[in-house]
C-alpha cells in the first residue's frame, strides 16, 4: 500500500486528480485511487478514537505523512504530537508549512500522486518541503490594515482605507504586494502549472482573467474556501489562489532530481538535511577519500641507501696525516623505487578540506 498522506481539516482536501479531471492524470476510470485523509479537531473527536485512527492507518500504510499549516491553532498541533508520542512510532511524519491552507491543501494532492510512484516513505515526507519552492500562493484581500504575514509598506495601509481598493498579496515563494488596477500583474512560475482558487467574500474576477492569463495556467480549478484562510489572511474578504504543478511524470522528475541521502537511524532513504519521520538531522556530506598513506620505509636498509642517509651520530676522526677520504657517488635509484621516500615514521597528511 502506499504511504498515507492526511491533512488537518476536511476543507484542506482537494479533489483527487481523475483522467478526465481538470488537474492531473491517474489511472483507468472505476478503479478507485488513494484520498487524502482528514484528521478531525480535537473538538470532534476524543483522544482514544485519534489513536485507534492513526493506528490502522499505519497497520494498513505502514506510513502517514501529515501536513498542516504552521500557523495551525495549538490544540491541533499538541493532538498531532500526543498521537505520535503515545503511539511511539517513527512512521508518522508531522509537517508544518510556511503557506497559506490553500497552498497546503494543493501540496497534499501532490504528495497524494507522488505516493503511487516508485518513492520510499522517507523522500516522499522530505518532498514536502521541497515542493513548497515550487508553489505560487496568494490571495486577492480588500484590506491589509492587520496582515502581518506579509511584510505591507505604511502607503498600503493607508490605502486599505480608500473605499474599493484591492489588493493581490503574494506569500510564496516571494512575499509581494500588488495594487489590483494599478501595479502589473506579479511573476508567476516559469513552468506549467495548474490554478486553484477559493473565493470568501472577493471576487474572483482578476484570478481567473488577468493572473491566470498573466501566469498561463493550463486548467482552473475552484474549490471551497478553507476555514483557516480567513484567520490567515487577517480578513473574510479574501480570494485566495495557489498555483503549482499538476503532472505526475513532472513531479516525479523533480523529486529524482534531488540527491538523496540515508537517514542514519531509521536507514530510509531522504532528500534535504533532515528525516521528517524520525527528526534526525542529516549528517554533512561524506568527505573524499584520504589519500592513501605512504609505504613505511623498513627496517633493515638495503646497504647502499643507509650509506646515502645521513647519519645521525658523529664519525670517528681519521688519524692524523691519513688522506681524506673520497666521497663516493649517491648509489642510482631503481626504476620500481618512487621518487621519493619519506623517512620511517613521517606523519600522514591530512586529508584536504572539504567545501561542504
Amino acid at each position: 500500500m502506499p504511504t498515507a498522506i492526511a491533512v488537518t481539516s476536511p476543507d484542506l482536501v482537494l479533489p483527487a486528480p481523475g483522467r478526465h479531471g481538470p488537474l492531473g492524470r491517474q489511472g483507468p476510470p472505476g478503479l478507485p485511487g488513494p484520498t487524502v485523509m482528514a484528521l478531525r479537531h480535537p473538538r470532534e473527536q476524543p483522544l482514544e478514537e485519534a489513536l485507534a485512527e492513526v493506528s490502522a492507518v499505519l497497520e494498513q500504510h505502514g506510513f502517514l505523512v501529515v501536513l498542516h499549516p504552521a500557523a495551525a491553532p495549538a490544540a491541533v498541533v499538541r493532538r498531532l504530537h500526543t498521537v505520535r508520542s503515545v503511539l511511539e512510532s517513527d512512521r508518522m511524519a508531522l509537517i508544518p508549512l510556511p503557506l497559506p491552507p490553500l497552498a497546503v491543501a494543493v501540496i497534499a494532492r501532490q504528495l497524494l500522486q507522488l505516493s503511487t510512484a516508485d518513492l520510499g516513505a522517507g523522500v516522499l515526507a522530505t518532498a514536502a518541503r521541497l515542493l513548497t519552492h515550487y508553489i505560487h500562493a496568494g490571495a486577492v484581500l480588500g484590506s491589509v490594515a492587520k496582515l502581518d504575514r506579509v511584510p505591507v509598506t505604511l502607503g498600503a495601509h493607508a490605502r486599505s482605507w480608500v473605499p474599493g481598493a484591492q489588493f493581490a498579496v503574494l506569500a510564496a515563494p516571494r512575499p509581494q504586494l500588488v495594487r489590483i488596477g494599478r501595479d502589473p500583474v506579479p511573476p508567476g512560475p516559469d513552468f506549467a502549472t495548474g490554478l486553484v482558487h477559493a473565493s470568501g467574500r472577493a471576487d474572483a474576477a482578476w484570478v481567473t482573467g488577468e493572473l491566470a492569463a498573466g501566469w498561463r495556467v493550463q486548467a482552473m480549478e475552484m474549490a471551497p474556501l478553507p476555514a483557516a484562510s480567513a484567520p490567515w489572511w487577517a480578513t473574510e474578504k479574501v480570494c485566495e489562489f495557489a498555483a503549482g504543478i499538476t503532472d505526475p511524470l513532472v513531479l516525479s522528475r523533480l523529486v529524482a532530481s534531488v540527491q538523496r541521502a540515508r537517514c542514519s537511524w531509521c536507514g530510509l532513504e531522504i532528500i534535504g538535511d533532515r528525516c521528517l519521520l524520525c527528526a534526525t538531522p542529516v549528517p554533512p556530506g561524506p568527505a573524499a577519500p584520504s589519500p592513501a598513506p605512504p609505504r613505511a620505509v623498513p627496517q633493515a636498509m638495503p646497504q647502499a641507501v643507509s650509506q646515502a642517509v645521513p647519519q645521525s651520530m658523529p664519525q670517528a676522526v681519521p688519524p692524523q696525516g691519513a688522506p681524506p677520504p673520497v666521497a663516493q657517488p649517491p648509489p642510482q635509484q631503481s626504476a620500481a623505487q618512487p621518487p621519493h621516500r619519506p623517512a620511517a615514521g613521517a606523519a600522514i597528511p591530512s586529508p584536504p578540506e572539504i567545501n561542504r
